[in-house]
């Protein structure tokens, strides 16, 4: 393959450098331009496909994190995805994933934005590098608030998660030492919720 792109790799799983996925018109096929905060990839695969894949890697399957964030959040439409739970990853879709020129975003990197157009909105990464996007203001606006507020929920869940286990181990550890019945502890945290 002599006419293969700069950079084109065959195998990409998001990870916390990557910043940006686009879509990428090469010959009859879409392929997926990567921007990592130091680096650059291409990929013959469309950026859903790689979203799918990433979401596989860290253990959910794409619809399953859909589902999730519907459970979280409530949101059905251009739902923004947690790549990956443990690192915090989030990406959120500029249209409709199905769109061939639904862009991907990372939550976390993006530093700000601003109005370029009615349909274009520049977007500047923690990196200090800009590119125009081509998404109303109002919308792109709109998917960062949606994403922040599954993480909102997803971290209030997690630290519920947490108070939890630890009530249970405290209480756990003081009937070890007075005596009492793990059963009644239990029943009275289910009893509390």
């Amino acid at each position: 393959m002599n006419n293969r792109p700069k950079g084109l790799i065959e195998e990409y799983e998001i990870n916390p450098c990557t910043m940006l996925i686009t879509p990428y018109v090469y010959g009859s096929k879409t392929y997926s331009q990567i921007f990592e905060l130091e680096d650059e990839f291409l990929s013959p695969f469309k950026p859903i496909d790689i979203i799918k894949k990433s979401c596989e890697y860290f253990g959910s399957s794409y619809e399953g994190r859909k589902e999730g964030t519907k459970q979280l959040t409530g949101i059905t439409h251009k739902v923004p995805i947690i790549i990956d739970p443990t690192n915090l990853i989030y990406f959120l879709p500029t249209t409709s994933p199905l769109n061939p020129k639904c862009y991907w975003v990372s939550h976390e990197h993006v530093l700000s934005h601003k109005r370029l157009s009615p349909n274009s909105t520049q977007v500047t990464f923690r990196n200090k590098k800009t590119f125009v996007i081509p998404v109303s203001y109002n919308s792109f606006e709109n998917q960062l608030l949606r994403t922040a507020l599954l993480r909102t929920r997803l971290i209030q869940r997690l630290k519920e998660t947490e108070r939890k286990a630890l009530y249970f181990l405290q209480g756990t550890r003081y009937s070890e030492v007075s005596g009492v019945h793990n059963e009644g502890i239990i029943n009275e945290i289910y009893r509390g919720h």
